[in-house]
């Protein structure tokens, strides 16, 4: 039996931690990763529109401006959307009737959009009916009494019917929710005297 004890021991020799009953070293801890950024909330309308009005220039308040109108273009129904889409081209296509009947449809589909009202409200206006494009920019004020483009399409109809206080208090509102409109607040400039009177 003594010709066994020492390749035992050589054997035990060999590995000290293991004869000594030591478990192995633990694998080096993970580093911990590190903190993943908040995903950004999306901007709400509401957000959009406290920006447009503290806009500091033409272009800062245009590149809002571009992000609400497009939110607005988008009712929910894809059928809807293309039928605005249809419409639009038929406008460009001075197609006025068609886009006229296009915009109908539309309006049966989605009632509450305020676009869409605004959109035929402009064919209107380019097809000499002012009443029916007046009515349609009333219906989408209605609906979203922050459309500055609705605003200032009531003050061009107002403002070729000689109606020029109406003209003011429809520039005015849309400058108030869009005070970076350069065309609008040139308008308002030119408008004043008449309307408020000179400063003495």
């Amino acid at each position: 039996m003594r010709r066994f004890a020492l390749p035992l021991v050589a054997c035990l020799a060999a590995v000290p931690a293991l004869a000594q009953g030591a478990r192995p070293p633990a694998p080096p801890a993970a580093k911990p990763e590190p903190p993943k950024a908040a995903t950004p909330r999306p901007s709400t309308m509401d957000d959009l529109f406290e920006r447009l009005a503290a806009a500091k220039d033409e272009s800062e308040g245009k590149g809002i401006a571009s992000l609400i109108e497009r939110r607005w273009a988008r009712s929910g129904s894809d059928t809807a959307d293309l039928l605005m889409s249809r419409a639009a081209e038929a406008a460009r296509a001075k197609d006025y009737p068609l886009a006229v009947e296009l915009l109908d449809r539309v309006l049966v589909l989605e009632p509450k959009w305020a676009e869409a009202w605004h959109r035929r409200a402009n064919v209107f206006y380019l097809l000499d009916d002012p009443v029916s494009a007046m009515a349609d920019l009333r219906r989408a004020l209605a609906i979203e009494p922050r459309h500055f483009s609705a605003w200032a399409g009531l003050g061009h109809i107002f403002m070729a019917s000689d109606d020029k206080r109406g003209a003011m208090e429809a520039y005015r509102r849309a400058l108030k929710i869009h005070p970076q409109q350069e065309t609008v607040r040139t308008r308002v400039e030119r408008l004043t005297p008449e309307v408020d009177g000179q400063n003495l």
